[in-house]
């Protein structure tokens, strides 16, 4: 999650920015965003061509929200599932972080890249052969399950608190190691119907756990059948628990925003939304309150582990874990304004 402060700041799109103004004419001013409070979850259709944060302060600023994130960034180059965490909803964000993901990629064969996707400066280009799809099938078999992935060179990876991308765009030997991931499906779509240009395109599906590079899936799929390869359109379908995601475009919250302000409030997902897939453990109006306080409770039944913890009343207190033997430990509180959940004041 990409955390930010109150202060405002100018829209990320470079809105605001230009030239000197005329000389004896003042520069108009913006009006200067008034943040307030706000709770909940927002399922964002990132569009191409904006970075992650950007698109985050884009939102932010639309909610007027004093507190917000991301969760699990995507390229300038990607679009789709984008969860945007606002005020206490932050608390959850690295539960979301750790999700599984789905995408749907096209990958362009015989082309390597230094980013591995379009954006990138062409390194070597070969010839591509009419592949039968069994041969694609079959190496994309060899890179589903638990893999050995090496990340791109241009990632946020940091190595001595700085971003790889970093390094390499200042023309430093970066070296990235091989680290373990679970890729759950690589599947082969379609591919005929992409031709264009002439250019050899193949549709993929991809499912697969935290910290796994679908750029870096391209890049090895093109090695392993000898041609190159690199990531041309990528688009995130889902993010676990939403699986069935309903999104939001910026024009269309910016639409809505003309209208009435108020009304972007209907577009939050309440925070329960983000932690249905952890157990609930239910807590009396007594044992809440010592809770809230960031006491531990015994002989609390339910299964080890992370949980949600609710009062009687219904509100989520907080996230704990509960041992085997029912000691249950807050881990994060939740502080709700009265009446609770989902707010925006």
């Amino acid at each position: 999650m990409v955390p930010n402060d109150s202060a405002a700041t100018p829209d990320a799109d470079g809105a605001g920015r230009g030239g000197s103004a005329p000389a004896g004419r003042a520069r108009p001013q913006r009006p200067r965003t008034r943040f307030r409070r706000v709770d909940g979850i927002l399922l964002l259709d990132k569009p191409t061509g904006m970075s992650s944060n950007q698109a985050l302060q884009r939102v932010r600023h639309l909610f007027c929200a004093e507190k917000g994130g991301h969760t699990g960034a995507l390229d300038p180059l990607a679009t789709g599932l984008l969860p945007i965490c606002f005020g206490e909803a932050t608390k959850i964000a690295g539960n979301l972080l750790g999700a599984s993901k789905a995408y749907d990629t096209v990958a362009h064969l015989g082309q390597v890249t230094d980013t591995d996707d379009a954006e990138g400066q062409v390194l070597r280009e070969r010839s591509v052969q009419a592949y039968p799809i069994d041969r694609i099938d079959a190496v994309l078999r060899s890179l589903t399950g638990r893999i050995q992935q090496r990340p791109p060179i241009y990632s946020a990876l940091k190595r001595g608190g700085e971003p790889l991308y970093a390094k390499a765009r200042r023309g430093e030997v970066v070296e990235v190691e091989e680290r373990e991931v679970f890729v759950r499906a690589f599947e082969l779509q379609a591919a005929a119907d992409l031709l264009d240009d002439g250019r050899p395109l193949l549709r993929l599906h991809v499912e697969c756990g935290s910290g796994t590079y679908v750029r870096s899936l391209v890049r090895d799929l093109g090695e392993a059948l000898g041609c190159g390869a690199h990531v041309a359109q990528l688009r995130r379908l889902w993010v676990e628990p939403f699986r069935e995601p309903r999104m939001w475009t910026l024009e269309q919250l910016q639409a809505l925003a003309d209208r009435d302000p108020h009304a972007l409030r209907a577009c939050l997902l309440p925070i329960e939304a983000g932690m249905v897939g952890l157990p609930r453990i239910d807590l009396t109006a007594e044992a809440a309150a010592r809770f809230s306080q960031g006491q531990r409770l015994n002989n609390v039944p339910g299964p080890a582990g992370l949980v949600a913890a609710f009062s009687e009343t219904g509100t989520v207190v907080g996230l704990a874990q509960l041992s085997r033997e029912g000691l249950l430990s807050p881990q994060r509180l939740f502080n709700w304004p009265t009446g609770g959940g989902l707010s925006q004041d």
